[in-house]
């Protein structure tokens, strides 16, 4: 496994002058992955604050944002990783089977994950975060591997989000008609992703008629993931700190107004990663950037507040791994040979009885995130960072 969802980073700025570990790269992925264990892991059914919960469709909260942020880190990661393996004199084709290593492997984390413990093969989902971190990285590290010059990487990124927005605007999907004209556009069941979805994996799909990470999404996805990339070649160049500072929030703002304006024709869905969420959340993530680039590594507010966050980013996949199966474990061990699982057991028993049932469920939420904190932080004191 790696400890990120790239290759382990190695920051060193090796074409610059005086090589420099990003601390704060470090800081924003163990936050990212953080928040991602939250509002993964809540006790109940039942819904708890409204900023840890997803949009239903169109729209988004605090929530949406963190895998794409997370992905945006990937890009950022496979410059400054690529770029070390280039100096130590690897060739092209080691650096190619390598990040196919990479995936293959991450990808069957994902599956091996959704499965647990009964792999159940006739409905066994395909899809899943892991996964689709694996697609994007691949594809966008050969991208990287093919042409490092930022037109092209631009270039192609602005040609998925063009080419998805015409594919779910304008083509016709067979036996439905064009969107917008003889159906609703962007319907939940009736769009290019679902469709194809229920096509090539019929019982597979996370919400039976459709998935949020499906095949034809992994498209704009890729976008985010080249984005990143964007970002990471501007933080590699021998500018000042406070020259790239200003470029990330000049980023970010633009991202977020591109995004918003899209918005107008092509609603933000994270469910079906719209090239105006892509935008719109590549400008939080550069946001989030220049706020922690500025406060860490220019201004070297080094404090405890960043160690939690350090310990979660140098493990972040095992970390989510962690998270996984142990809701899975919690979900499927039985008390006393009932039917009453050990998670719910243990909501009912200790958050339940709360008062405030969203609050129940928050606490439920941190609860998670600090046993997966402890077990990276094991890890972490024994200097353990693990590797695809």
């Amino acid at each position: 496994m790696a400890a990120s969802a790239s290759p382990q980073v190695v920051s060193q700025e090796t074409t610059t002058k005086t090589p420099q570990r990003l601390v704060f790269l470090d800081v924003v992925r163990g936050m990212t992955i953080a928040f991602m264990i939250l509002v993964n892991n809540h006790g109940n059914e039942h819904a708890t604050y409204w900023p840890l919960e997803h949009a239903d469709w169109n729209g988004w909260t605090p929530t949406d944002l963190v895998f794409p942020i997370f992905l945006f880190l990937v890009g950022i990661t496979t410059v400054f990783s690529t770029a070390s393996r280039i100096a130590r004199g690897e060739p092209r084709s080691s650096l190619f089977w390598h990040a196919f290593r990479r995936a293959a492997i991450l990808f069957a984390l994902g599956i091996l994950i959704h499965g647990f413990p009964s792999y159940p093969l006739a409905t066994l989902r395909i899809y899943g975060v892991l996964q689709r971190i694996a697609i994007c990285y691949f594809v966008a590290t050969v991208i990287y591997l093919w042409d490092r010059r930022v037109v092209m990487l631009a270039g192609v990124a602005a040609a998925c989000l063009l080419g998805y927005w015409i594919l779910m605007r304008y083509v016709p999907i067979p036996g439905f008609g064009v969107p917008g004209r003889d159906f609703p556009f962007l319907d939940k069941d009736i769009n290019w992703v679902s469709v194809v979805d229920r096509r090539l994996f019929p019982g597979r799909l996370l919400e039976h008629t459709r998935d949020p990470l499906g095949l034809i999404s992994a498209i704009p996805a890729i976008a985010t993931c080249l984005l990143g990339m964007l970002a990471g070649l501007w933080l590699r160049t021998e500018r000042t700190m406070k020259a790239k500072a200003c470029g990330l929030l000049a980023g970010a703002v633009a991202g977020l107004v591109l995004g918003e304006l899209w918005a107008t024709w092509f609603p933000i869905n994270k469910r079906l990663w719209t090239s105006s969420y892509v935008l719109f959340t590549a400008g939080w993530a550069l946001l989030i950037l220049f706020l922690c680039y500025y406060v860490i590594d220019i201004k070297k507010h080094l404090g405890a507040w960043t160690y939690p966050w350090k310990v979660f980013g140098a493990n972040a996949i095992f970390a989510y791994a962690f998270s996984e199966l142990l809701s899975i474990v919690l979900g499927v061990i039985r008390v006393g040979g009932s039917s009453v699982s050990l998670k719910s057991l243990v909501y009912t028993r200790v958050f339940a009885p709360i008062p405030d049932p969203s609050f129940g469920t928050l606490l439920y939420s941190l609860s998670c995130v600090l046993v997966c904190f402890v077990a990276c932080l094991v890890l972490y004191r024994k200097r353990i960072f693990i590797k695809i």
